[in-house]
């Protein structure tokens, strides 16, 4: 099949989250499995691509014109890199917005992008399912099926949509519509319109074939008033089109087999190079080197409430009683970087902060530590943990989202499982969640067993490539049956 990606990011162009990193490894396997994939980017300030210009686009905003050109990026990997390019939207310093802000224009800018998207879809690349990402790009479903209804071709693709993260749903006033040329009929409740507002998401969700998010647990619990930011009624309502699909691991860039940037390779054969490892980390996080010998636990986040260091600011106190080491890699909130810098100055024998976040730090945390904590409130699906299981790091995780369905609760009596979870979000269950892992770390052969298991699974991108492939050969059957609507 030909499918085409939307998204506001992809590596190795462009990156705020964890997008930019699906958008570089899904449509690769994708690939590898048979498809043509092409990539359709924001050309953003920094986008390093060697470009050959087409032919501007004409978009019309209203009683306004816009001509962004569509910019060949060539093939990298075998899949096709496209880019659209307007220097009044996209010639910026940040992707989105600065200084903590979202640029007040995000609405028009991602409007015109998707607005391209249709138009390259129908006169430039012709793909047989369009593939969107987030509310940036989720204006494509709601216009292909509303402004192109009567474009018998254009109303034979499908479209897919992912969720990401349901907290972000681009937002705007109710004027919005008129400025970006779209028709008035969709401020209402089956369609854009939310407390008064335009929201984009809302739009995707209502107006696409297919819903995916990135892990099975996740896409129940978007289901429900505590998950879905204002928006689950409208997704129990499409539950038969929604589908949970959890993200891959590229495991080139993140096995310890491999890794060049930790201190030692290791491999479930060997385990030798994780103690140098280990020992490197604490030199790097200026712990003192007797450390060795208590279990270091390691974070790797943005701080955030969302990443329950609510949490971790309740159980810090009573967890650094304990015979244990810790270091955390990231940056934030400011109250939760305080917090770090003032708990490794009471400890600081025991704690040690680094309040940015880099790629080779981040690698040596993963290498070195000999547990990883993430006590989410939610979580889409989660990376680190993955990551973690590959190099013999047991997680120590809340069961939520993806977290949920990728550690399996380590249970010492039959020697199954792979790490460790509560359930409440509380401190008490957190720190009793990490109180038993320290129990089974004291236990040299069954914390063995527990880092074999999680260092055995495989959650490459080829599993996770073949699921979405399915489910756009469902959607294509779907749209293109001889009595199928041709619109919403």
């Amino acid at each position: 099949m030909k499918i085409l990606f939307v998204a506001s990011e992809g590596l190795p162009f462009s990156k705020t989250g964890g997008l930019a990193d699906v958008m570089e490894a899904l449509p690769r396997s994708l690939v590898a499995l048979g498809h043509r994939v092409a990539v359709l980017l924001p050309r953003y300030r920094n986008t390093n691509a060697v470009a050959v210009a087409a032919p501007s686009l004409t978009i019309a905003f209203g009683n306004t014109l816009r001509f962004p050109a569509i910019i060949d990026g060539g093939s990298l990997r075998r899949v096709r890199y496209y880019f659209v390019e307007d220097p009044e939207y996209f010639d910026r310093e940040q992707l989105y917005g600065v200084a903590g802000k979202d640029y007040p224009d995000n609405a028009e800018r991602f409007a015109e992008f998707c607005r391209a998207a249709i138009e390259f879809s129908k006169n430039v690349w012709k793909p047989d399912v369009i593939h969107c990402h987030d509310w940036q790009s989720a204006l494509v479903p709601v216009l292909l099926r509303t402004q192109y209804a009567n474009d018998v071709a254009a109303q034979r693709v499908p479209v897919i949509f992912t969720i990401h993260n349901m907290g972000y749903h681009g937002l705007f006033p109710r004027e919005v519509l008129k400025k970006i040329g779209a028709p008035e009929t969709l401020f209402r409740v089956g369609a854009m319109e939310f407390f008064g507002k335009v929201n984009f998401l809302k739009g995707a969700l209502n107006f696409s074939d297919y819903l995916t998010t990135v892990s099975r647990k996740y896409a129940e619990e978007i289901q429900t008033a505590e998950y879905g930011h204002g928006l689950d009624g409208v997704v129990r309502d499409r539950a038969d089109r929604l589908v949970g699909i959890l993200n891959g691991v590229d495991y080139a860039a993140w096995s310890p087999a491999k890794d060049k940037l930790i201190a030692a390779k290791y491999s479930p054969k060997d385990l030798s190079g994780k103690l140098a490892c280990k020992k490197n980390l604490l030199e790097v996080f200026g712990l003192p080197p007797e450390a060795v010998n208590r279990p270091l636990i390691g974070i790797v986040s943005r701080f955030a409430d969302q990443k329950g260091f609510d949490l971790i600011a309740e159980v810090a106190p009573d967890l650094l009683t304990e015979d244990v080491a810790i270091v955390a890699l990231g940056a934030g909130e400011p109250k939760y970087e305080k917090m770090f810098h003032e708990l490794a100055e009471l400890y600081p024998e025991k704690m040690s902060v680094k309040v940015a976040y880099d790629n080779t730090l981040a690698h040596k945390v993963e290498a070195g530590a000999d547990m990883f904590l993430m006590p989410s409130r939610y979580e889409p699906c989660g990376l680190n943990q993955i990551y973690s299981l590959k190099y013999g790091t047991v997680p120590v995780v809340r069961a939520t989202g993806g977290l949920d369905d990728t550690i399996e609760p380590f249970d010492p009596g039959t020697g199954r499982g792979t790490g460790f979870k509560f359930q409440a979000y509380d401190g008490a269950a957190l720190l009793g969640a990490i109180r038993q892992a320290l129990d089974v770390y004291r236990n040299g052969a069954a914390w063995r067993r527990v880092q074999a298991n999680g260092m055995a699974k495989d959650f490459s991108w080829r599993a996770s490539a073949i699921e979405y492939a399915r489910l756009y050969e469902v959607a294509w059957k779907s749209r293109n049956r001889k009595d199928a609507v041709t619109s919403n």
